[in-house]
This record gives C-alpha cells, sequence and structure tokens, in this order.
C-alpha cells in the first residue's frame, strides 16, 4: 500500500506539473484541469488508510486480539 502511494504521488506531481504548463502555454482545455483529480482522489483513500493503519493496529493489540 506504502509504495502504490509513493508511486500516485509522483502520478499526481507529473499531472499538475502538465497543468501548469498547459496553464502557462494559455491552452484552456478542461480535460487537463481535471488531469490530477483521479491519482489525488486515490491518494486521498491510500493516505487515510496509512493513518488510520497504525491506530487499529494499536487498538487491535490492547484487545488482545
Amino acid at each position: 500500500m506504502r509504495q502504490s502511494h509513493r508511486w500516485l504521488s509522483l502520478a499526481f506531481t507529473v499531472a499538475v506539473i502538465i497543468n501548469m504548463v498547459a496553464l502557462a502555454r494559455g491552452s484552456t482545455a478542461t480535460w487537463v484541469g481535471f488531469l490530477a483529480l483521479p491519482p489525488l482522489l486515490v491518494l486521498l483513500f491510500t493516505g487515510l488508510y496509512l493513518f488510520v493503519l497504525p491506530y487499529t493496529a494499536r487498538r487491535r493489540r490492547a484487545d488482545g486480539s
């Protein structure tokens, strides 16, 4: 999970750079603006999972399961 989160962050960064280059060139294509959204949404869910993971592991250990 952590490795895929890192690769998705790379894809998101590339999408944002493409978006900034397109804006600097004056291109107003709508799809370029939405290019960064799919990796961003997946990053949100994987990031939330990775954030909660230590708390759930600690709780499982405390319950004795």
